[in-house]
């Protein structure tokens, strides 16, 4: 029989495991190495030295904790450890940003069973500042032990965070050049979170082709905190968003601190 739940526990364990990569990420950043492109990833994308070591310190940490979680990662993929409960893992959310001395980068932690909505548990860890979003399923959304809670919206004083470059569509571009404010970061995690505490209205990623969309280990954290605080996700034409925890499945991404602008969105043409 599964072991009972136990949010509290298992959030306890996350937060202690992002300090642990932190840690190891941190030494490698020291490292003249740190940029060295070791292997493959998983999810098809060349996996840095940052990563692998990253990625090395939670399966570690799992094993001296005897935690049987199994573990879903972006650059080692699924791991069968025979337990009940699924890790999800992005090591390094916004690793070039990391590589290149740049401050947003996350670690990425939730705990789940099978798709994005069963989410039970999820931490955020930013490597730069060391802050720590975190978020239990009906248990609220916190930053450091701060209350989480999405901004109102504000009609023509939005600030998106809008992913942009080469693979953006089309459709990306065009809100960046309807909306008041915008900032690109990228590092999804940190960007879902920062609207979660307020600091943007929304986040909005959109590629072309649809195969460079986000993964659920981008994402699957921070949705959480996201929903607790009182915002909500959807994909990028503003449907219902829910998704199985493998690395086949991308996803286009709008996400909302209130509700009001999803639904002026859709009237003002934003997506």
């Amino acid at each position: 029989m599964p072991a009972p739940v136990d949010n509290a526990s298992d959030l306890e364990t996350l937060v202690r495991l992002s300090y642990a990569v932190h840690k190891a990420v941190r030494q490698v950043l020291s490292s003249p190495h740190k940029g060295r492109e070791v292997a493959m990833g998983a999810s098809g994308s060349p996996t840095a030295q940052l990563d692998r070591v990253a990625e090395a310190q939670v399966l570690s940490f799992l094993e001296q904790e005897l935690i049987p979680w199994n573990v879903l990662s972006e650059e080692l993929g699924f791991i069968d450890r025979g337990g009940h409960d699924l890790l999800v893992v992005d090591p390094v959310d916004g690793s070039h940003n990391a590589l290149r001395g740049l401050p947003f980068a996350t670690v990425s932690l939730a705990l789940g069973k099978e798709q994005l909505s069963d989410i039970r548990v999820g931490v955020v860890h930013d490597i730069d500042t060391g802050i720590t979003f975190w978020a239990t399923q009906g248990g609220g959304a916190w930053q450091d032990g701060r209350r989480l809670s999405s901004r109102p919206w504000v009609p023509h004083e939005e600030l998106f965070f809008v992913n942009l470059g080469a693979n953006a569509s089309g459709r990306a571009h065009s809100l960046a050049q309807k909306s008041r404010r915008v900032r690109s970061l990228g590092c999804a995690s940190f960007e879902i979170s920062m609207v979660a505490q307020g600091g943007a209205d929304g986040y909005f990623s959109d590629n072309s082709p649809a195969s460079l969309n986000l993964r659920v280990t981008d994402i699957a954290a921070a949705v959480l905190v996201l929903k607790e605080a009182g915002g909500g996700v959807a994909d990028s034409h503003g449907r219902p968003l829910d998704m199985l925890l493998n690395l086949e499945n991308r996803t286009s991404l709008l996400a909302w601190g209130d509700r009001r602008l999803l639904q002026e969105g859709h009237r003002e043409g934003y997506w």
